[in-house]
């Protein structure tokens, strides 16, 4: 990653945040600096990083182009109430996801679809998510785990999700077959969106490689029922995945590639 990273504290901090701060530092081999009242961009000027990760008591975020990124349900939260009014999400539709499922999602991110399977999977269910970005990881990892304010249902979801730093290839390569009833793939985040500024401190940690043919073999292989892939509802990459199964809200400029397991497609 050509970007550097350091890691500090929010400006009120004591011995406990700072602390926490150099253990993350020792953890994840990155430089540390102490905030000593300075501004981020003091931190930046002394330190070369254009990203910080930065450690505050309620949560630890990530700080790119002077943006904060930082776990929230954010969207998942308003598809997990329409759920619960009968309404269709498209995603766990085209994943025909049930209670009790387990899902590989191998581009996690900030576990918004993550955290939607997991309402709907439920206590009996399994959701792993794989994200590539160490610092990501762990501002989302900490995030599902310490979150406050919502609902218990809603709590346990994050709760239950599973977060490994690792590549989706790796990672699969290491499964057995039929280890997941659902494999999911979200690689949109290659090609910006202009509705999602929110995001955009993101990018500069996203993995920017488009899917390979390989991760989709392998993710059959672990499927027990199905692989499924959101792009772009014109998206070539469907095609050239092998995603011929298309599913998706009639104007919604996304869409859900699907592959069943047995590869007869209906």
């Amino acid at each position: 990653m050509k970007d550097s990273l350091v890691i500090t504290t929010g400006i009120r901090s004591g011995q406990q945040l700072a602390a926490e701060a150099v253990a993350l530092s020792q953890e994840l081999q990155v430089p540390y600096l102490p905030r000593d009242k300075q501004s981020l961009q003091a931190i930046r000027e002394q330190s070369g990083a254009n990203i910080i990760l930065m450690v505050r008591k309620e949560r630890l975020s990530l700080v790119v182009d002077g943006k904060e990124l930082f776990f929230h349900p954010g969207l998942a939260k308003l598809r997990i109430k329409e759920i619960q009014a009968g309404k269709t999400d498209q995603m766990i539709r085209a994943m025909d996801l049930k209670e009790g499922d387990t899902l590989l999602d191998c581009t996690l991110g900030l576990a918004s679809d993550a955290l939607v399977a997991s309402y709907v999977a439920g206590a009996r269910g399994r959701v792993v998510g794989l994200e590539d970005s160490r610092p990501v990881a762990e501002i989302v990892s900490r995030g599902l785990q310490s979150y406050r304010g919502e609902k218990p249902a809603m709590l346990e979801a994050m709760r239950r999700i599973q977060v490994y730093h690792d590549h989706h290839v790796h990672y699969l390569k290491q499964l057995p077959d039929n280890s997941f009833d659902v494999v999911y793939f979200d690689p949109m985040f290659r090609e910006p969106q202009e509705k999602s500024s929110s995001l955009s401190p993101l990018r500069p940690l996203a993995n920017h490689h488009p899917l390979s043919p390989e991760a989709v073999r392998e993710s059959i292989r672990v499927a027990r029922k199905r692989v499924v892939m959101k792009e772009r509802s014109q998206s070539q990459e469907f095609f050239r995945l092998g995603f011929h199964t298309l599913q998706g809200g009639r104007y919604s400029p996304v869409a859900y590639g699907i592959i069943r397991k047995g590869g007869v497609e209906q």
